[in-house]
């Protein structure tokens, strides 16, 4: 596989729903990919989706809950979102902004900047916050997945 490619699945990877840079990151260095500009290009790639979801998939979501083929599937994504959304302003109550970047930075299934950032446009924080909220969460899981994916975590575990 050429490397152009790697780089454009990892792109591509990032910006996949519940995969997001957490699954990107270690597909890079599965691939030998440079750890650096890996984490550069998932960050992007999962960011591009981020000011769409929250201005528009609330909408479609809601719009699409009742429909016959698509219904079952928006319903779940909708309740996904306000699940997370209830979840994030119950703990934080006014500290929305720390709770909303650690929802997204801290890499466990399901918490990624889709979730984030609907849970976010659920709860009817600005724009502005929450796309900060979410970017500053998405550097921080790729951190934590970029030393990770190093071995890093593995090789403090055999020390200590």
């Amino acid at each position: 596989m050429s490397t152009n490619l790697k780089w454009i699945l990892v792109f591509f990877i990032s910006m996949v729903p519940l995969i997001e840079l957490r699954g990107a990151i270690p597909f890079a260095q599965g691939f030998g990919l440079p750890i650096v500009p890996s984490y550069i290009v998932a960050v992007i790639g999962n960011m591009i989706p981020v000011p769409i979801i929250y201005l528009f998939a609330r909408k479609v979501l809601e719009w699409g809950a009742d429909k016959p083929v698509i219904g079952k599937f928006f319903s779940w994504c909708l309740e996904k979102g306000q699940k997370g959304g209830r979840k994030l302003q119950e703990k934080a109550g006014k500290g929305l902004f720390i709770a909303l970047l650690l929802f997204v930075g801290i890499p466990l299934p399901g918490t990624g900047a889709w979730t984030g950032t609907l849970a976010a446009s659920i709860l009817d924080m600005d724009f502005k916050s929450s796309v900060l909220a979410v970017m500053l969460g998405v550097l921080l899981a790729g951190i934590i997945m970029g030393v990770a994916s190093m071995g890093v975590f593995g090789a403090l575990g055999a020390v200590f």
